[in-house]
């Protein structure tokens, strides 16, 4: 059977086939692969947070080769320019004649790794804006649309503040899911060492195609959603504003702005491909709290108080999914 016409059986074979070909090179961070995968199905962008050296760049690589797809990396330092990005026109001639013509840009691939994304300035940060909603980039008022699949896999560090400026929310709420990567356990350090200090590294196969990742993004957007589950859903989004009945102490406290309706698209979405990856052909309460920290915590806009009381919105959102009660 062509990949144009899969069944969710099927899908979700190629889906476990990919994650245990990632798996041949990065050691650990399961849960961190199986989000970023369940994002790329859903055509989201991801934002991956970790000290250094923590395997955030190797990661999207292997993905990359994984799929097959083509990648391209950009370091964003300060002085970096939106045209460095996106492309510009440049003055070429042709049989005596001078004319502008558009040179595409670092951004004309299927995955851009955007490292250290907070190092650029607001004024590059959002040119990406066009990009990661509507995957296309205007320059000179004409639209170029860009290859499909296409995925922002940005990454940065939260320790170092120096030199950096803080994602806007608008971009943030561009990312389908925000990612915290932790310290590999000491068994798992073992292994890497063992696989990336030797002679030789283990290879990674290309197991999917573009088209693949396409035609699985459509199947698994059938898996079917009772009303109970989204008004569950709603109720959790909707309660993370102060304002709302639903609201906890803590959110009326901490939380100065809520999640958008963009979460919520992001939650669903993700929950039909984590339910089938649990073997239900239905969404489920446990899919929805499974993933609301990944698809909330960056959406969440904490008030002065809860910044200078160091709560996380990870806190608020466990609070949020403890006391909302399930359908």
């Amino acid at each position: 059977m062509s990949s144009d016409h899969l069944d969710i059986d099927q899908a979700i074979e190629k889906f476990h086939l990919l994650e245990k070909e990632i798996g041949n090179f990065i050691v650990g961070q399961q849960d961190i692969v199986r989000n970023v995968l369940i994002a790329i199905l859903c055509g989201g962008h991801v934002l991956l947070e970790g000290v250094p050296g923590l395997g955030k760049t190797a990661l999207v690589n292997t993905i990359s080769c994984a799929l097959q797809l083509g990648f391209r990396r950009i370091q964003f330092t300060p002085d970096l320019l939106p045209a460095d990005i996106m492309g510009t026109e440049i003055l070429v001639e042709h049989n005596g004649e001078k004319s502008f013509k558009y040179q595409e840009g670092p951004v004309f691939t299927n995955i851009l790794l955007a490292d250290e994304i907070n190092r650029a300035t607001p004024k590059t940060q959002s040119a990406l804006l066009e990009t990661m909603q509507e995957k296309t980039v205007t320059v000179a008022n004409v639209t170029h649309p860009l290859p499909r699949p296409f995925f922002v896999l940005a990454t940065q560090n939260p320790l170092e503040m120096d030199g950096t400026y803080a994602l806007p929310e608008a971009q943030l709420d561009r990312f389908f899911f925000k990612l915290n990567l932790e310290l590999p356990s000491k068994e798992e350090i073992s292994q890497i060492l063992l696989r990336t200090t030797g002679n030789s590294t283990p290879e990674i196969n290309g197991v999917l195609k573009g088209e693949d990742i396409l035609s699985m993004e459509t199947c698994l957007r059938e898996i079917p959603v009772d009303e109970k589950i989204l008004d569950y859903l709603s109720t959790l989004v909707r309660a993370s504003h102060p304002e709302d009945q639903w609201a906890t102490d803590d959110v009326r406290k901490y939380v100065r702005f809520g999640a958008s309706p963009r979460a919520a698209q992001a939650l669903l979405s993700g929950a039909r491909i984590h339910a089938a990856i649990e073997g239900r052909y239905h969404v489920s309460v446990e899919d929805i709290t499974a993933l609301a920290p990944h698809a909330l915590r960056h959406r969440i806009i904490m008030s002065f108080e809860g910044d200078a009381e160091g709560i996380r919105p990870d806190a608020v959102i466990e609070d949020l999914i403890q006391r909302i009660p399930c359908p």
